[in-house]
């Protein structure tokens, strides 16, 4: 994947809508003089780029190279300042601070009492909505005035004001401690993945309990309350244990649904509470529950009065279609899945400055796994090939191992024989060197490096006897990893009982009814 280069002020422009850039260059030309400023003619020539091209700007003509990066700032400024003024992005948080703001040039002008008017009507607004680093601003603020000036507006207000920064301080400390633990947990995720010992799970049982803040939840508010359900989950997906994910993701969804005026203020962290309790639903294999807590997420998402706009449109789009390619994999419907490939592959390019090289590499894995489901193996062989050949994937190697795993067994399967010497030595240094060789992953790859020695008539006893090893890794502390990627146990009983893998799948579906 070839890389392209991203100025920050073409992906500013670009990601602007069409009511967005009309509104931009009505608010620049409210002055005639702006009419043919340089930053509006800059504005014109990157709005009308494919891609982002120095030498294009420069050949049109009104600036100069030295004079570029400066006139690159101010309208990067400007459209930051009129995207402030459009009431499409005046959410709360955005008002709030636009009342402070408004509030402290009353207090230099010396009309204190309108200053603490407007001060009291925004922090109780702040206070309602979970927006106590504001509230306790505005407090402070607040003590400012009332400690200079003789406003006589309360005769206890110092006391007042004094418990009120207080109380916000303390609960602000949680929510940053609470906020930073789940921050750190998440990197080390990113960084190790899952524990792979007992020594790593005591090393971040230690980790998560040493920085945990002491708390009694019924003081907690909501914004405690979801970084504490945050840093539970990533404890838990730390250690592998996807009952208490499913736990604290079901958590984090009930607080919003409890808490309906938060949806709207806080869709993003709303969706994702959705896409980690269908995760975790994925992984305990809860598959009625999974169903139906897609199909609710499916319904909500697309009420008309859900929020809207390029960045939660490009979540929904990944969250929706990522987990409806897993209900595929759940009840073994690989060739009734296939339509979906289409629709993720437009999605992924119209959301392209939106979803990270490894979300879209997820997608290819996942493709690939539905088009290995329904026995195409060349199309499987094709999309892996687009993770293995990208050299500049950082995180979650296991997706990389995997990928040549899964590769191995579509070459086999599609008869390339010719190819999986080569493959198998390739796959064997890769692992080794990721350090994330383990026992599902070994026996795996001794497996497909012995299949050339064994003769036709064994062929059906190899593939049992694989089986009996690999089954006891199933409900593994740290090995049960491998089958969430690739359900090679399936795979085996497929060949083991001379089915198709869909039908293998469809029929423990069935049975788990």
């Amino acid at each position: 994947m070839s890389k392209v280069f991203k100025d920050n002020l073409f992906v500013l422009i670009k990601s602007l809508t069409k009511s967005e850039k009309r509104q931009f260059k009505l608010f620049v030309g409210r002055l005639g003089a702006n009419d043919n400023s340089k930053f509006l003619s800059l504005f014109r020539t990157i709005d009308s780029l494919k891609f982002y091209d120095e030498d294009l700007i420069l050949k049109a003509g009104f600036v100069k190279k030295q004079q570029l990066s400066n006139l690159k700032s101010h309208l990067y400024k400007q459209i930051l300042i009129s995207l402030k003024l459009s009431p499409s992005h005046k959410n709360l948080r955005i008002q709030l601070r636009e009342q402070l703001d408004f509030a402290t040039i009353l207090y230099h002008k010396g009309l204190y009492k309108q200053s603490l008017k407007l001060l009291d009507k925004a922090k109780l607004a702040a206070v309602k909505n979970q927006e106590k680093n504001i509230a306790y601003e505005i407090v402070e603020l607040e003590k400012v005035i009332e400690s200079q000036y003789i406003t006589r507006s309360l005769n206890n207000r110092a006391d007042e004001l004094s418990r009120q920064a207080e109380e916000l301080s303390i609960e602000n400390v949680i929510a940053s401690k609470l906020s930073n633990l789940s921050l750190q947990l998440y990197g080390l995720f990113l960084k190790a993945g899952y524990v792979k010992s007992d020594l790593e799970y005591k090393k971040v049982t230690e980790y998560f309990n040493k920085r945990i803040p002491n708390y009694k939840i019924e003081n907690l508010g909501f914004r405690e309350k979801l970084w504490l359900y945050k840093s539970y989950l990533w404890y838990s997906f730390l250690i592998q244990d996807f009952k208490s994910c499913y736990k604290y993701s079901a958590k984090w969804v009930d607080l919003f649904h409890e808490n309906k005026i938060m949806i709207k203020l806080h869709p993003v962290f709303f969706i994702k509470g959705y896409q980690y309790l269908l995760e975790s639903l994925f992984f305990i294999k809860h598959n009625e529950k999974f169903k139906r807590v897609l199909l609710d997420f499916e319904r909500i998402v697309q009420k008309k009065d859900f929020a809207s706009g390029e960045n939660i449109d490009g979540l929904i789009f990944l969250y929706l279609y990522s987990n409806k390619i897993n209900l595929h994999f759940i009840q073994g419907t690989f060739n009734e899945g296939l339509f979906i490939v289409d629709k993720v592959l437009v999605g992924l390019n119209k959301y392209i400055e939106l979803i990270d090289e490894h979300h879209v590499m997820m997608f290819y894995y996942k493709i690939a796994c539905l088009y290995f489901g329904a026995g195409n193996y060349d199309k499987s062989i094709y999309f892996l090939s687009k993770i293995i050949s990208n050299k500049s994937l950082q995180m979650r190697e296991d997706l990389m191992c995997f990928s040549r795993i899964l590769n191995l067994v579509a070459h086999y399967e599609a008869g390339l024989d010719f190819r999986m010497d080569f493959l198998i030595k390739n796959t064997y240094k890769f692992l080794i060197k990721m350090e994330d060789l383990y026992s599902v992953q070994n026996e795996m790859v001794l497996f497909l490096k012995s299949l050339g020695d064994i003769y036709p008539n064994e062929i059906k006893k190899a593939f049992k006897n694989l089986y009996g090893k690999l089954l006891k890794y199933e409900n593994h502390p740290y090995e049960k990893r491998a089958f969430l990627y690739l359900d090679i146990l399936s795979w085996l009983e497929s060949k083991i009982e001379n089915k198709s893998i869909a039908e293998v799948i469809k029929q423990k579906f069935e049975d788990s009814k």
